[in-house]
């Protein structure tokens, strides 16, 4: 499906705005996403997002629903799609074959994404042998464009002596990401919560043979599978 898509006549910010709504409407297809969101998600002024959204609508892309609710046409999703499976590769090339640390691979896979050779990435694919997640747990789509998510749950929706596995974590954050890394976390961490404090709901957690205070911010970051 993907291979059919021609991507030439999109700009990198085309391609950005794209990508930042297609994330928006995935965390909650419940919630209205207009312009003022995806303006506040990109960090940029609401009428550069009217202005791009015009265009984006103008090459049916994009569309709105009543009440200015914005979505995607199957070619936008699907054009979206290929942006985060190659963002993904990326980053799992980046980590795995180059010794970038997971804080770093995300912006420089934000600039590679952007490349348009569809056999560079089917090669990139096939090189590294199929990978199904990147460095941060996150699902790569598949070469037809099929894009999954995982049912999980948040570190801050567990309570008292629940035992977790770490899964995944949010990489929007270099930051966030910084963090994790210091702390010693990584992926398939056993993590036990030992007290979920009342006045400002941080949490202490344990992991191997450490103990550490979480902010409620931190844990609604980290996806894990419970295991006790």
């Amino acid at each position: 499906m993907t291979n059919k898509i021609n991507l030439n006549n999109l700009t990198k910010s085309e391609e950005d705005y794209l990508k930042a709504l297609f994330q928006l409407l995935i965390e909650d297809d419940s919630v209205k996403v207009g312009n003022n969101q995806l303006a506040e998600y990109l960090k940029v002024s609401p009428a550069s997002t009217n202005n791009m959204i015009k265009k984006l609508k103008a090459k049916d892309y994009v569309m709105s629903e009543k009440y200015g609710k914005l979505d995607l046409t199957e070619e936008g999703k699907a054009i979206a799609v290929r942006l985060i499976r190659k963002h993904r590769l990326w980053e799992t090339f980046l980590y795995n074959y180059l010794n970038f640390t997971w804080d770093e691979v995300h912006d420089v896979a934000e600039q590679l994404e952007h490349i348009k050779s569809q056999k560079l990435i089917d090669e990139l694919d096939r090189f590294m042998d199929f990978p199904k997640n990147d460095p941060h747990g996150e699902i790569i789509p598949n070469g037809d464009g099929e894009y999954f998510i995982l049912p999980r749950i948040t570190l801050s929706s567990l309570s008292e002596g629940d035992v977790c596995q770490l899964v995944a974590v949010d990489d929007g954050s270099v930051n966030f990401l910084k963090y994790v890394s210091k702390i010693g976390l990584v992926l398939s961490s056993e993590i036990k919560i030992l007290e979920i404090r009342e006045f400002d709901k941080s949490i202490r957690i344990q992991f191997d043979n450490t103990v550490e205070t979480v902010t409620r911010k931190f844990a609604d970051n980290v996806f894990v599978k419970k295991v006790v």
